[in-house]
Formats: C-alpha cells, sequence, structure tokens
C-alpha cells in the first residue's frame, strides 16, 4: 500500500502507510434494500469558471450529474438540492431550481431513480417584516416548482419562518396550509441548530423536547400528508423516542451522521430509515451494508458500517455546518471531481489538520476508492498548503 507523510496536531509530520483494502464498487437495487435510503447529494463547482466564487455559483454540471447517477446505480436514492448541496450556503434557489429541471431530466432517463427534492423558503430573507402569509407562500412558490417538475417534496426547516414565529400555533398553521395543498405525501425536515444556528428554536420551543411534541401534532394533524420526518439533532435517543411516537404509516428518515448504523439497523420496536449527508461521502459502503442487511446478515451491515462513523463523526464536527467541505474533500480524492473547490468558496472552511485526519479515517474506513490516486491529490492539497 502506498505511505505519505501527514502532519500532526502538534506541528510535527508522520509517515502513514494505507492500510485499508478499498471496497469493491458493487451495483444494487433500492428494492434489494430493507430500509429506504436517501444520500443527500454535493454539487460539483466548476473551477474554471469566470467568476467570483464567493457571490456568483459556478456549477460543473456533467460531473454533478454524474455523481446522481453514481448513487443511483449503488441502489441510493438522491436527497437533491438540500444542505449537502450547499442550499443557503452558497447554492440560492435560482441555481436550485437549475439543479432539480436538471436532476429530474436525468432521473428519468432510468427506472430505478429514487429522488426527492427539498423545497424551503430561502429565496425569502428572514427579517423583522417578514409575514407568516409571506412564508406560506413561499413555500407554496418552491413546492409548487418541485411538483411542476414531476418530483417529489422534502419540506425543509424554514429560516424566515423560525425568525417571524411568535409561538408553536404559527409552525401549525404554516405546516397544515403547506401539507394540505402538496399532490403526495413529502417527507418533513427538522434541521437541528448544530447545523444551521437560524433554526435555533424550531418549532416555537427552547428544548428539542418540547420542539417535538409540537412536530408530532402537526404530523398527527397531516398523517395522510407525511411520508416521513427526517430530523438531524445528533441525538440517538431523541430519534428513538419520536420514532417509537410517529403514527405508524409515518417513517423515521434517520439524519443523525454520528449514530447513523445503530438507528438504521433498529431494535425490537422499530428502526429507521435513512437521509444522510454522510451517505454522499461513503456511498459504496453504505449500499455494501443495506444490501447485507437486506439478506438478514446485520453482523455484515455492522462490519461495512461501523468503521465509517469516525470519519462521519470527524466530518461533521462542530461547527457541523461545516461538514460539506469533508464531504467534497472526499469526492475529490475519489476522482468524483478534478478539483477541490467549491461555491462559495467554502473548500477553505475547514483546516489542514482537519483535512489530513479525514484523510486517515476515510482509508481506515474503506473508502478510498484508488489508494494511489487519493495519494497523489492529498499530496497536491499538502503543497498548496506549504506542507508537502
Amino acid at each position: 500500500m502506498p505511505s505519505i507523510t501527514l502532519p500532526n496536531a502538534d506541528r510535527t509530520s508522520t509517515l502513514y502507510t494505507l492500510t485499508g483494502a478499498p471496497l469493491p464498487f458493487e451495483k444494487h437495487r433500492a428494492s434489494a434494500f430493507s430500509r429506504v435510503a436517501y444520500g443527500a447529494a454535493h454539487v460539483v463547482a466548476d473551477a474554471l469558471a469566470d467568476n467570483d466564487p464567493w457571490l456568483t455559483p459556478a456549477i460543473d454540471w456533467e460531473r454533478t450529474l454524474a455523481f446522481r447517477h453514481r448513487l443511483w446505480d449503488l441502489g441510493l436514492g438522491v436527497a437533491e438540492a438540500m444542505d449537502t448541496a450547499q442550499r443557503g450556503m452558497g447554492l440560492g434557489w435560482v441555481e436550485a431550481q437549475e439543479l432539480i429541471r436538471r436532476s429530474q431530466a436525468e432521473a428519468r432517463t432510468r427506472d430505478d431513480a429514487l429522488i426527492a427534492y427539498g423545497a424551503g423558503t430561502d429565496h425569502l430573507a428572514p427579517g423583522p417584516d417578514v409575514t407568516i402569509e409571506q412564508i406560506i407562500g413561499a413555500y407554496e412558490e418552491q413546492v409548487s416548482f418541485v411538483e411542476g417538475q414531476g418530483g417529489r417534496v422534502i419540506l425543509m426547516a424554514s429560516r424566515a419562518l423560525a425568525a417571524a414565529a411568535k409561538s408553536p400555533d404559527d409552525y401549525a398553521r404554516v405546516y397544515a396550509h403547506n401539507l394540505g395543498q402538496v399532490q403526495q405525501p413529502v417527507i418533513l425536515h427538522w434541521l437541528g441548530e448544530m447545523f444551521d444556528p437560524a433554526l435555533n428554536g424550531y418549532w416555537g420551543k427552547g428544548s428539542h423536547e418540547e420542539a417535538m411534541d409540537v412536530c408530532l401534532d402537526v404530523i398527527a394533524a397531516n398523517a395522510s400528508k407525511v411520508d416521513g420526518i427526517k430530523i438531524s439533532l445528533l441525538s440517538a435517543d431523541k430519534e428513538i423516542g419520536m420514532r417509537r411516537r410517529l403514527p405508524q404509516s409515518v417513517k423515521m428518515y434517520t439524519g443523525d451522521d454520528f449514530n447513523y448504523a445503530e438507528l438504521i439497523a433498529g431494535d425490537e420496536h422499530g428502526y429507521s430509515h435513512a437521509l444522510l449527508g454522510i451517505f454522499d461521502a461513503i456511498a459504496p459502503a453504505a449500499s455494501a451494508a443495506l444490501s447485507a442487511l437486506g439478506r438478514g446478515s446485520e453482523n455484515e451491515f455492522f462490519e461495512l458500517l461501523e468503521p465509517t462513523v469516525p470519519l462521519s463523526r470527524h466530518i461533521f464536527k462542530a461547527p457541523t455546518r461545516f461538514y460539506k467541505t469533508g464531504v467534497v474533500f472526499l469526492a475529490y480524492l475519489n476522482g468524483l471531481q478534478d478539483n477541490f473547490s467549491m461555491i462559495g468558496g467554502q473548500e477553505s472552511a475547514r483546516s489542514l489538520q482537519h483535512l489530513a485526519e479525514l484523510f486517515r479515517l476515510a482509508d481506515k474506513a474503506r473508502v478510498l476508492d484508488d489508494p494511489d490516486l487519493a495519494v497523489d491529490r492529498m499530496r497536491r492539497v499538502l503543497a498548496v498548503h506549504g506542507a508537502a
């Protein structure tokens, strides 16, 4: 196996020899899985575009769409235009619409393309004069666009609503109205403040436990319009507690990038499906593990998936909202894009130390597809930072 000199936290460097045998790329169909599993997919920046990266997104559409086909080939669904695609952190609603159009066109070329699209209110800037009626209208606009393309909706949490709501009743009103309008059941998305500080106090309550009560009331009142809910609170106990209180017809989609293995496996009372940003980064391992679980081999499921958990916890460490940098970096190491650039200049959001540890953990998790290529690309990044 190849070796590479990597920096340490004490500013020294150590020769690291790769040890993990890469997992093979094996195609699977979603029908072989006993869980519904979406990977929230990133976008690939066009590094050669003549633009101002902090201000104007430039997207490499060929590479971006090829990545969606990779997830479908592995049997995973695509959660499109979500926070992993830098929604609200570089990807605006105008660009999201184009991403949705193009992804839906690609999905139509296959008979196995599971895909759903984020619809929110991000084209409506939060402010003291924003009304609940305006928020309802903003949701309606985005939901109408997604459904007009023939897509399925993931109803994203709203920064504008978090800022404007005076009580839980405002949340109930907004969600009841929009759920009443949808053409098919949606996936609700409760993104915790660790992912987006602007969503602190969502559902009109100070604690997650109190907020959960409000959310569950909304779901119960609109259960026929809710396929499931993805919660991203990074707490297995909170997710399990909520999962056990959901109506029987409503799925729990884990968004817990710290504890997903145990939550997907489940317990005697039930299990979670998956809608995870980390599945973008570890797609072959996730696919193989879900295939094993579908065959009834829980031991193999954990053998494949548990080694990825330390990697995921590192990628999603605080400030959690910068996890996208690690996801894109791993795609670069694996040759899935030709550059380590991101819209909004977000490639600078993590330190070289962080990226070096990510490299080590990715090797141990067996998700470096081509070790020689990964070493070559890691050396290039080190050189740019003056550490080669």
